[in-house]
């Protein structure tokens, strides 16, 4: 079941964006060669909590980490690490923040210095993506509406659209209804309605889009090796429009 959040509630989890979206503003910062997801996350985790506010996802089903730090071909729920990042990679650092309750859920995918031109292509056109799907999530329209928009432009710039994980509705829980793919037809779907909080996070390869879970049961990369990128932001359908709730 959907569940349909009142204004009071979106603006309780726009509270929990402000500090998500801050934090992610601070980490850009810091990222640079030489610095390890291990620190990123023990900033993003101080950052968090000194904000009043908590990590959600560490002790999520065990997960034991504050963040995801996913690196170059790992797509998503990679685990941070002491391993210095090198010139040229690229990672995408997830968090989910919990605010009195409320949550608020993104992603986004950084570069590492000076990064490939093939690099750069694949972070722009993710987020691109992600915009495309945005600007049809608008009340009336449908959850294909916006999966279409992603799947076709991200085809059409010569990537493939990540199957296995999907966006998600949001409130005080961090998976609810409805699910929000990035592929498939227009006009399908559960239609969006004012009330509803959702992620759309499209993670886009540069090679195959099939993807393989590694011993840990959490870290996804790509089928072949190839890179992977993700942006995520959380929205809500209220009666004044679309609101990002995580804008950076």
């Amino acid at each position: 079941m959907i569940i349909i959040k009142t204004m009071e509630e979106i603006e309780k989890m726009r509270a929990a964006g402000k500090i998500l979206a801050e934090c992610h503003r601070q980490i850009a910062q810091i990222i640079k060669p030489g610095i390890t997801t291990w620190e990123i996350d023990e900033f993003a985790e101080k950052f968090i909590l000194s904000q009043g506010a908590t990590p959600e996802q560490k002790g999520y089903h065990g997960y034991p980490y504050a963040t995801c730090a996913s690196v170059n071909d790992v797509i998503c729920h990679g685990f941070p690490k002491k391993e210095p990042l090198k010139e040229g990679d690229i990672v995408t650092i997830d968090m989910v923040v919990n605010l009195n309750g409320w949550l608020a859920d993104s992603a986004w995918s950084y570069g590492v210095g000076t990064i490939s031109d093939e690099a750069q292509k694949l972070l722009d056109t993710t987020k691109e993506s992600l915009f495309r799907g945005i600007e049809q999530a608008v009340a009336g329209n449908r959850i294909g509406d916006v999966a279409h928009a992603i799947q076709t432009f991200a085809e059409s710039s010569g990537y493939s659209v990540v199957r296995d994980f999907i966006g998600h509705g949001i409130g005080s829980e961090m998976h609810e209804a409805p699910e929000v793919p990035h592929y498939g037809p227009a006009g399908k779907g559960p239609r969006l309605k004012e009330g509803m909080v959702f992620t759309i996070e499209p993670m886009l390869n540069t090679g195959s889009y099939r993807t393989k879970v590694g011993a840990d049961g959490w870290t996804a990369r790509t089928i072949d090796g190839g890179l992977s990128a993700q942006y995520e932001h959380t929205l809500a359908i209220t009666p004044q429009g679309t609101i990002i709730l995580t804008e950076l």
